[in-house]
């Protein structure tokens, strides 16, 4: 089943919306950061790698086929600011699977904006998107992260020690996981009964 959203998705508090070329210094502002970068596959990211990863963010806002990415940019409402980005990923088409992202400013952390915006993804996933199951996975190292999955419901289902070089060095990774039955009974809880 094709994933074409309706945009932008509203939250308490923030816009999820597709990005425009207009969000360049936006991104830099957070992506040119070494300790946003620590965790990521990119490095710190140049203005003008910015504006080629913008670039291709603007058609990222639909899954048709398996590998497809929806990455949203994340704005609070009130002010128009550009805070962060979140991503769905469709996974295995067969098996209903995805896998959610984010990236935030660190300027805006502990405010709860990453937990909103995440949460308006798993039911965008779970939802419309027709999932069955939505993973997610960090460095063990990047606590934020894994509190986060926590805080969203989902359960670690795996932690991989050493499994792949990342920035010159063995990693370790955690893998959370939520399944649509959980999602629907946290969404839903009176019909669980």
């Amino acid at each position: 089943m094709a994933l074409y959203p309706t945009y932008p998705l509203q939250t308490e508090r923030l816009t999820l919306r597709p990005f425009t070329r207009g969000d360049v210094d936006a991104v830099f502002a957070y992506r040119r950061l070494d300790d946003v970068a620590l965790y990521l596959f990119d490095v710190a990211l140049s203005r003008e790698e910015c504006a080629l990863a913008v670039q291709q963010r603007i058609a990222q806002v639909a899954l048709e086929a398996e590998g497809d990415k929806i990455i949203l940019a994340v704005e609070l409402t009130e002010t128009g600011a550009l805070i962060g980005e979140v991503s769905l990923i469709w996974r295995s088409v067969d098996a209903r699977q995805g896998e959610i992202g984010w990236i935030f400013n660190p300027t805006y952390h502990g405010h709860g904006y990453a937990t909103e915006a995440s949460n308006a993804i798993l039911d965008l996933g779970f939802g419309p998107g027709d999932m069955h199951r939505i993973a997610a996975r960090c460095d063990v190292r990047n606590d934020s992260s894994w509190r986060l999955m926590e805080r969203l419901g989902m359960r670690r289902e795996a932690h991989f020690r050493e499994h792949a070089i990342f920035k010159s060095a063995w990693d370790e990774e955690f893998v959370y996981a939520l399944l649509w039955q959980e999602w629907h009974a946290m969404r839903h809880p009176e019909s669980s009964d």
